[in-house]
């Protein structure tokens, strides 16, 4: 994780420390918790020490940017995939102080912050009423109760670009009040991995017609590892039928692929002249 990202949706990744505690159901089988142990990290949970980073690793940013403002492009950077910015502890002050500098410092670069954690956005960053504005702001929604909670602590932060990332999906989601005014920008895809639970196509679908609706961008990121398919050949633990009646089959991330309805939609949002 790094430079050229395999996000979908991003062109980078940085993260300033690695680890993170669950908070919600979309974070039982949590990916990069399983990621952290697989390379021999035990940072996750309350009690358990974050990951911190080298110095060449903070001047990962710097490079980035210089290289922006050369070939005038604006890259996207993910920040964090391994932790939660907003992740309420007294050890991670400086490290996130730190961050909110090197963002400053890297205005050739948009910033795209992802936290499960809305209510801490406006007591831990340091912009107030004046975010920059090559910082975006996400929540992850995986379910409707979440967006009920969630989405109201989004709208009250004044960043240029608010999205939300409703993966893995879990259930249906009606989200049309905060399309446009809350919301710019709509990331969402099925669950990828050994426990991976499968999604319904019509929740990708409704959910799309919806951003199509209020002129949202759209962007589906993947099925995961359950997908479309008839399931004839495959043992019944790889087959179920999904709450409109597919047929969904698990086949693995890479077969199944991020085609919906036959097309590809790697919608980004409509920044017009923000710069």
């Amino acid at each position: 994780m790094g430079a050229n990202s395999k996000i979908e949706w991003t062109t980078h990744t940085f993260n300033p420390w690695w680890g993170c505690t669950k908070v919600s159901e979309a974070c039982k089988h949590c990916y990069a918790e399983t990621w952290a142990k697989r390379v021999g990290q035990d940072v996750w949970g309350p009690k358990q020490q974050r990951r911190t980073m080298s110095e060449a690793h903070w001047r990962q940013p710097l490079k980035w940017n210089r290289e922006a403002a050369e070939q005038a492009t604006r890259p996207r950077v993910f920040c964090a995939s391994m932790a939660d910015v907003f992740e309420d502890r007294d050890e991670l002050i400086p490290h996130r102080e730190r961050l909110f500098d090197l963002i400053e410092a890297t205005p050739n670069l948009d910033w795209l912050l992802l936290t499960k954690r809305p209510q801490n956005v406006g007591r831990l960053a340091k912009w107030g009423d004046d975010w920059p504005k090559h910082v975006w702001l996400g929540t992850t929604v995986e379910l409707q109760s979440r967006a009920e909670e969630l989405l109201p602590l989004l709208a009250q932060v004044p960043a240029k670009v608010r999205f939300i990332s409703a993966e893995p999906l879990l259930g249906p989601l009606a989200i049309e009040p905060w399309l446009g005014s809350t919301i710019n920008w709509v990331i969402t895809g099925g669950e990828s991995g050994p426990k991976a639970r499968p999604a319904c196509p019509k929740w990708f679908t409704e959910l799309r017609e919806q951003c199509t609706r209020h002129g949202v961008a759209f962007h589906f990121k993947q099925w995961g590892d359950w997908a479309p398919g008839d399931g004839h050949d495959l043992p019944a633990r790889k087959r179920q039928v999904a709450d409109d009646g597919t047929m969904m089959v698990r086949i693995g991330k890479k077969a199944a692929g991020r085609l919906l309805g036959g097309i590809e939609h790697d919608g980004l949002p409509n920044l017009g002249n923000a710069y």
